[in-house]
This record gives C-alpha cells, sequence and structure tokens, in this order.
C-alpha cells in the first residue's frame, strides 16, 4: 500500500524573518492569517502531526480547526542547535566563523553541541523508515529543517544536498511511496488545488 506523507512548513514568526536558530516564538500576526486561510485546503488525512515547536502547533491549530488536535512528536522536533539555540545566523558567524564553517561543510560537525546534520537526517529518516505500510495519508506540520532532512533521507541523498532544498512558509512537501522507495513533490504553497 503506499503511504502519503505531506509535510507542511509552518507560517511566519519573528524567529524565522530574523534567522535565528531553534526560536520558538509564537507566529506573528501574518502568519496565523494565513495559516486560518489556508485551513480548508488541508485534505482530509489518516493521522494529523505536529513538531513540538510553539510554530508548528500553532500553524497545525489554524490549519485544523475543524479537526482533532494534532499529535506531536518528538521525532518531528527542529534540529536540535545546541548552545546556538535562539542566536541568529549573523551572530555566531561573527563570534564562531571557524564553527559556521565547518557545520556548514562537515555533515557529521556539531560544532553548536546539538545535533549534527547527519544526526538529524537519521532521525527524521528513522520516523519515515517506521510509518507502517497502512499508514494512509500522514499530514505533519513540521520546521523547514526537518522537511529537508525527510527529503534527503527519502531520495537517498548526500547529505550536503540537504543545504541546496529551500522550503518556504506554510507550503506542502510530498512524499509517497513506502519506506526506501519514495517519490517527491515539493514546494507546493497551500490553496485550494493542494488538497
Amino acid at each position: 500500500m503506499t503511504v502519503r506523507v505531506m509535510l507542511v512548513s509552518p507560517a511566519t514568526s519573528e524567529e524565522l524573518r530574523e534567522a535565528r536558530f531553534g526560536g520558538d516564538g509564537p507566529l506573528d500576526e501574518a502568519g496565523a492569517r494565513r495559516a486560518r486561510a489556508a485551513a480548508g485546503a488541508v485534505a482530509r488525512v489518516d493521522r494529523f502531526l505536529s513538531g513540538p515547536s510553539r510554530r508548528c502547533r500553532e500553524t497545525a491549530a489554524e490549519l485544523g480547526a475543524a479537526a482533532p488536535p494534532a499529535e506531536v512528536l518528538g521525532e518531528l522536533g527542529d534540529w536540535d542547535m545546541g548552545r546556538w539555540r535562539g542566536r541568529r545566523l549573523d551572530e555566531v558567524g561573527v563570534s564562531e566563523p571557524e564553527a559556521v564553517s565547518a557545520w556548514l561543510s562537515d555533515p557529521a560537525a556539531a560544532p553548536h553541541g546539538g545535533e549534527s546534520l547527519l544526526a538529524l537526517c537519521e532521525r527524521v529518516g528513522g520516523w519515515l523508515r517506521s510509518l507502517p505500510d497502512d499508514a494512509g495519508r500522514v499530514l505533519a506540520v513540521v520546521e523547514p529543517a526537518v522537511a529537508r532532512a525527510a527529503v534527503v533521507h527519502a531520495l537517498s541523498l548526500p547529505a550536503e544536498a540537504f543545504w541546496r532544498l529551500d522550503v518556504a512558509p506554510l507550503t506542502l512537501t510530498e512524499l509517497s511511496g513506502r519506506a526506501e522507495r519514495w517519490n517527491l513533490r515539493c514546494g507546493r504553497p497551500l490553496g485550494a488545488d493542494s488538497g
């Protein structure tokens, strides 16, 4: 049986606009409004999930206003950025240029003390592998890094490809198939044609 995994990136927040590592603030007013407007575009699903960040939970609540609340899964959490959490990339780049360079060039590096890129991709890949063949249609609101890691895993891409993938706020990345054989449809804005 084919599993359809629909990953929705959360709507905008101040932390996103500031390029902060792992910021966990609320949606901004425009983001909440856009998420509410997109609620009717979410197709019927068999399982509705959310990453644990406030941004993901609030987006899921807006999208699923007429549905049961999303189940929050820790394995769908944002990339653990350790001591860089809450800091802006430009700040860290000035104070720790060698560490940022290592982080961007070596998928096994974790100079911040959190997860390496390889660890993130393995964690998210483990979640994809755990989905049973009869999971049906799964909708998960996840941070962009999680959606990117899912694509890297699903398509067996080298970890470095992660840096070449962009996931805009409130867009849909779809994987269909089953463990070890996935197809990708990415970046569709949530709208009337996204069911």
